[in-house]
């Protein structure tokens, strides 16, 4: 699998552009500074999960956008191989398994967390919904305000476009997480 951070440079470039947005309003409208901009768009730089929601966001694209990898041909992600993104501030990785293909709305998402900090995602796209298969560990996901206990094997469907949360309570805590808009 290609390393992310060229596909993040040559995707955020495009988007940004796209936009007719300079380096400078980007890092304006995401909130960060523009050296993390431009770094990102060289292809140095290790986003974090937020960066790189709060840039999806500023350019009206969702995080799949960001990091996909197109390919034609049937696209293996063995799990000894994932290139997650890291959250800076839980221990929490995101790896893109599949994004939505034109006409669609969903990205797929393998989850890994350990207990510490929970990852609080501020709200996305109005109509987005999260669906949440636990794999292993425990963890508390969904509504910011009153997360539900999971356990290997259970499934949850929240409301993604309202604060919401996925807390680790095990180690080694694993999900599937898709994310469809509607």
């Amino acid at each position: 699998m290609e390393d992310l951070r060229p596909r993040i440079a040559r995707t955020l470039r495009r988007e940004r552009e796209a936009a007719g947005l300079s380096v400078s309003e980007l890092a304006r409208r995401a909130g960060i500074s523009k050296a993390t901009v431009s770094q990102l768009e060289n292809g140095a730089g290790n986003p974090s999960v937020e960066t790189l929601w709060a840039l999806g966001v500023a350019l009206g694209v969702p995080f799949a956008v960001l990091v996909d990898q197109q390919a034609s041909a049937p696209t293996l992600i063995r799990a000894s191989d994932h290139s997650g993104v890291p959250s800076a501030a839980a221990a929490y990785s995101a790896t893109l398994l599949a994004a939505s293909p034109p006409g669609a709305r969903r990205d797929v998402y393998l989850i890994h967390a350990d207990p510490g900090e929970p990852r609080r995602s501020d709200p996305h796209h109005q109509g987005t919904t999260e669906h949440v298969i636990l794999v292993s560990g425990r963890a508390a996901v969904g509504p910011a305000d009153a997360p539900i206990e999971l356990e290997p094997g259970d499934y949850l469907a929240y409301a993604g476009d309202v604060p919401h949360v996925f807390e680790a309570l095990a180690p080694g805590t694993s999900a599937v997480l898709i994310s469809e808009l509607r």
